[in-house]
């Protein structure tokens, strides 16, 4: 009989490791690796030669790259912010990942939707492996869902869900909540380890593929910000997305990471309230809600998420540091990426900010991920600075390289029609994007290097005279 395969996998982070220890180089902790048995199951090397003579391959068909398309069957939820994150509703078929922080309202958000489904005559089965079927009752009771059909299910073992899901009457959506709760028969370790979540995952993705259902699995996620588990879950779903927000803020973000069947970096904008979440068709008057228009440091971003423009206002401090070393503090952006505006600021610009604290600072708590909000962030910095307040109705976009220069961005016509929108009368963009310009009501400045933008700002020329105070 052949000798059974092993190897050694750390429960916290998925590394794989030649032989047993204490410690897992790779995450640091402790007591957390585990002795597995690779000869079966995911990861599992070529079969024995037993194997190979018990069960033989079989030919799969072969298609030529041209031929007719069918678009993938959506299920449509009827919430706009969420069929527009998942590119136009759920995928027949596939499998989604949903990750968040603990009480962001994943639950809630998911509950609304099978709620909408049942309402349009889909079979929706929720399954909960974190509470018990009278706490969901009150949460849906809470969000005025207890008159539709959703089904409901207290269980975490993988084989006795996939035996209530796989009845006659196919469900249209199944709801996972949570992968980390599940645990299955096949794998000896506890919930919530790598091994358990990767096979629960599997079990649940083979379902929606043979099936047809669309699942949709929440996942916990560590303090780092990912999707608690081994990171091949993320692999092997359909889509993955991430439910952001701040405690301190009433807005959530459903941000679109990966997408099979549609675009990614897609956002849906929702507003927490006493019955649930509450959709937000134009998130760029959330976030300028409470400008203060006489105030210095404050300039106004045009950015992109996906094929949505929003507008949200950077907020700068700069004040001169009683320390040796200033400090840098930043909530919203890459503090990376404020390093080099700075630095960007005092070679090529003549702003002396090595002895100034520099406080950034993104409005609402969103946060901004294109290098598009340089020109942005520079415009914000020089204003508290000089003590001077940026034009109220003006925006700013624009990539600023090494050199000092300003480089293009994309969908500048998009991020212009946005703003003429709101009602801003000016922007400031990149050079070479004239073209953007024709058949326009905002009054529009095109700058080729930080410089001009500078000297714009303090009304002299920065060649003459340095703000160096």
């Amino acid at each position: 009989m052949a000798r059974s395969r092993t190897q050694f996998v750390c429960q916290n982070c998925g590394s794989v490791h030649a032989r047993w220890s204490g410690k897992c180089e790779s995450c640091g902790e402790w007591n957390t690796i585990v002795e597995e048995d690779q000869s079966v199951g995911i990861g599992a090397g070529p079969p024995s030669a037993m194997a190979r003579s018990v069960r033989k391959g079989r030919a799969v068909n072969l298609f030529a790259l041209s031929g007719d398309n069918e678009e993938a069957p959506r299920i449509a939820t009827g919430l706009l912010e969420l069929d527009r994150a998942t590119g136009g509703g759920f995928v027949r078929g596939s499998a989604l990942l949903i990750g968040g922080d603990p009480g962001i309202g994943k639950s809630t958000m998911l509950m609304q939707a099978a709620a909408a489904l049942a309402r349009r005559g889909h079979r929706v089965i929720y399954v909960s492996g974190e509470e018990a079927v009278a706490q969901v009752r009150l949460r849906a009771q809470r969000l005025g869902a207890t008159d539709t059909s959703v089904l409901l299910a207290a269980e975490t073992n993988v084989e006795n869900i996939l035996a209530t899901v796989s009845g006659k009457d196919r469900p249209d959506l199944v709801i996972i909540d949570s992968i980390q709760t599940l645990w299955s028969d096949s794998a000896e370790p506890a919930p919530g380890t790598v091994t358990q979540v990767r096979v629960g995952a599997q079990a649940m993705i083979r379902f929606a593929k043979q099936t047809g259902a669309a699942v949709v699995l929440v996942g916990h996620v560590t303090k780092d910000g990912q999707i608690a588990g081994p990171r091949v879950v993320e692999h092997m779903v359909d889509a993955v997305l991430y439910f952001e927000g701040d405690r301190g803020h009433h807005y959530r973000i459903l941000r679109t990471v990966k997408n099979r069947f549609g675009p990614t970096d897609e956002i849906g904008v929702f507003e927490m309230s006493d019955r649930g979440l509450r959709e937000v068709e134009n998130p760029s008057e959330l976030f300028l809600g409470e400008r203060n228009a006489r105030s210095a440091g404050a300039a106004v971003f045009a950015g992109m998420e996906g094929t949505r423009p929003i507008l949200v206002e950077v907020q700068a401090l700069v004040a001169p540091s009683p320390l040796g070393t200033p400090r840098r503090a930043v909530v919203g952006w890459d503090n990376a990426r404020l390093s080099m505006i700075l630095a960007v600021l005092e070679a090529h610009c003549g702003v002396r900010l090595s002895n100034h604290d520099v406080y950034l600072n993104v409005a609402g708590g969103y946060r901004i991920n294109e290098p598009a909000a340089d020109l942005a962030v520079a415009s914000a910095l020089v204003s508290s600075l000089a003590g001077l307040a940026l034009p109220n109705d003006c925006v700013y976009f624009g990539e600023v390289s090494l050199s000092g220069s300003v480089r293009q961005v994309s969908h500048a016509a998009q991020r212009l029609k946005e703003a003429e929108k709101l009602g801003f009368a000016s922007a400031v963009i990149p050079a070479g994007s004239s073209d953007v310009t024709a058949g326009r009501e905002a009054s529009v400045s095109a700058v080729e290097n930080l410089a001009d933008v500078v000297a714009a700002i303090a009304g002299t020329d920065i060649s003459d005279k340095r703000m160096d105070d």
